[in-house]
């Protein structure tokens, strides 16, 4: 018989303990004083209200379990109804209507754009940083939504019909037109088979049904190989014209009401992200407007790119902070040889290590959330410090991720490889930002076309090293190091991760000394500037400052 209280079957030969519990009843936010310290210091303290709240959801087992059940339970897609009609519709479990239904009315897609205030991309990044201790495979459709609204002000007609309903802090998922939705969102469908990330060898033809041009009608034919969130009301793509790759707005439903020619294959069976539908999609005289002008369209997925990529640089510390913050818990709730986890020297030297990491990769994030906002707002030097770092937070971050998520899950021991638990689905989830908008290779090939076209980033770069300056003379030495090694224009391209890698590091050095406690940002030089490479999480120094640098991390 079930026991009333716990819902349970009693135990008859054992009894249950020395077991962490699920990690409940914590605001990412409120209990976060890392986070809460750097969003206030790079100029979005006043989101504090709307990031409580949903720091909440984090910790809240019922939000929990949903992210759990819309991973479990997968979208399905269906392409005809029972008569035979073609329907093109994905269907998703409640649960991942209802994560849904969260992320988008608490603006995690549309803040940058609604708050008029400083510190509005700033303060967006908080919460997206946030969902992604919540569920990652929503923030593929919040991030979209965020980073489409400057293509939809190219035409006029588009952001008067559309940008107020992407923009609403709602959630609708009828496929209607839309004017009937309370609110929209957007996909994007850019690479297909033959290309990847040469967005240049795409083969989707556009012919204008007129005269063509900015705002024109087209008609797109061709296919596309990642089409992610295919039930999205519109979706901005690349197709070929005369004058090369443009750049299309593509509305699943026409002004008539009726469903445009946009046809799902198939969805893609993925390693991770399973709660969010990928899919393969083809156009056959769909109905398109142009965004911008004719060949611009690689130039305009760039500029929306840029943004996503500031959204994975983000998303990917959030993850990870989450995967520390579970195994924090895990640790310090667990005993081991009559001793709590957490206490044992090398689990200690593991888990600083782990802490390190997490606040360096939080630190270069929001630092580049505050030079996106002063770009925007005419400084011309944090533009350039903003073109630089996009690309190194972007793969730093990314490329940090899966490897401390499997450290985070070797801490839990084999309960941290059991679906039930978390951390498989964050050990998924870790290496897929890495990919979006340009694997490795491609965005530190970028690095060096910011290096190479606008020689003065590494005039802002150094400038914003040299902050730093004085505070430890190993700190000073690597910034050296660094100007020499970008002066260096042998072989770039051979060299452009370790290029990547060193200024991704020096500038979270940098940062760790100017705004973290001396334990950490001693420790982080000690083991990053003057460390061996390739080093394992786990291997400070026995001077460091253990107890310290993971108290600062534990949620309080």
């Amino acid at each position: 018989m079930l026991a009333r209280e716990t819902r349970t079957y009693p135990t008859t030969t054992h009894e249950v303990t020395n077991q962490s519990g699920a990690l409940t009843g914590v605001n990412v936010f409120a209990q976060d004083a890392i986070l809460r310290e750097t969003v206030a210091r790079e100029g979005a303290g006043w989101v504090a209200e709307r990031a409580l709240r949903l720091g909440d959801a984090a910790g809240d087992p019922i939000w929990q379990e949903r992210a759990h059940l819309a991973n479990q339970n997968e979208p399905r897609f269906t392409s005809h109804d029972r008569f035979g009609h073609r329907i093109d519709l994905v269907e998703f479990h409640p649960s991942y209507h209802a994560l849904m239904e969260l992320a988008f009315g608490s603006g995690v897609h549309s803040l940058a754009w609604n708050a008029n205030r400083p510190g509005a991309h700033t303060a967006r990044a908080a919460l997206s940083y946030i969902w992604n201790q919540i569920e990652n495979g929503v923030g593929c459709p919040t991030g979209m939504a965020y980073s489409a609204i400057p293509s939809l002000r190219l035409v006029p007609e588009i952001r008067s019909l559309w940008e107020g309903k992407v923009l609403a802090d709602a959630y609708d998922p009828r496929p209607v037109p839309i004017a009937e939705k309370a609110g929209a969102t957007i996909g994007m469908a850019l690479t297909e088979k033959q290309g990847g990330s040469d967005l240049r060898a795409n083969a989707t033809r556009a012919v204008p049904v007129s005269g063509g041009g900015p705002g024109g009608e087209y008609r797109l034919t061709g296919h596309k190989w990642f089409c992610s969130a295919p039930m999205s009301d519109a979706f901005l793509t690349l197709a070929q014209t005369e004058k090369g790759p443009s750049c299309f707005f593509v509305p699943r439903s026409l002004p008539d009401g009726t469903r445009n020619r946009f046809f799902i294959q198939r969805l893609k069976d993925k390693c991770g992200n399973r709660s969010n539908a990928s899919s393969e999609i083809e156009y056959d005289d769909t109905y398109a407007v142009l965004l911008g002008e004719e060949g611009r369209g690689v130039r305009i997925a760039i500029e929306m790119a840029h943004l996503t990529r500031l959204d994975f640089a983000v998303g990917s510390a959030g993850l990870m902070r989450w995967a520390l913050s579970l195994t924090l818990h895990h640790t310090h709730n667990r005993r081991v040889f009559q001793r709590v986890l957490a206490e044992q020297p090398l689990m200690r030297n593991v888990l600083a290590d782990l802490c390190l990491e997490s606040e360096a990769a939080t630190l270069i994030a929001f630092r580049l959330a505050r030079a996106v906002d002063e770009a925007a707002a005419g400084s011309e030097e944090a533009r350039l410090l903003e073109r630089i770092l996009t690309p190194v937070a972007k793969f730093w971050n990314c490329k940090r991720a899966p490897a401390f998520v499997a450290e985070c899950l070797e801490c839990h021991g084999g309960n941290g490889f059991i679906e039930e638990q978390p951390m498989p689905r964050l050990y998924r989830e870790a290496p897929l930002n890495g990919i979006w908008e340009g694997a490795g290779n491609v965005i530190c090939l970028d690095v060096l076309r910011a290096l190479q076209r606008e020689p003065d980033t590494v005039a802002a770069l150094l400038a914003e090293l040299s902050l730093a300056r004085g505070a430890d003379r190993r700190l000073d030495l690597a910034i050296d190091a660094l100007e020499v090694e970008l002066s260096d224009t042998r072989d770039q391209e051979h060299r452009a991760r370790q290029i990547t890698i060193q200024i991704a590091t020096v500038m979270e050095a940098a940062l760790l000394v100017r705004h973290s406690i001396p334990a950490t940002a001693d420790a982080f030089v000690a083991s990053r500037l003057e460390g061996l490479p390739n080093r394992a999480f786990g291997s400070l120094a026995r001077d460091c400052d253990l107890a310290a640098i993971v108290a600062r991390s534990r949620l309080s």
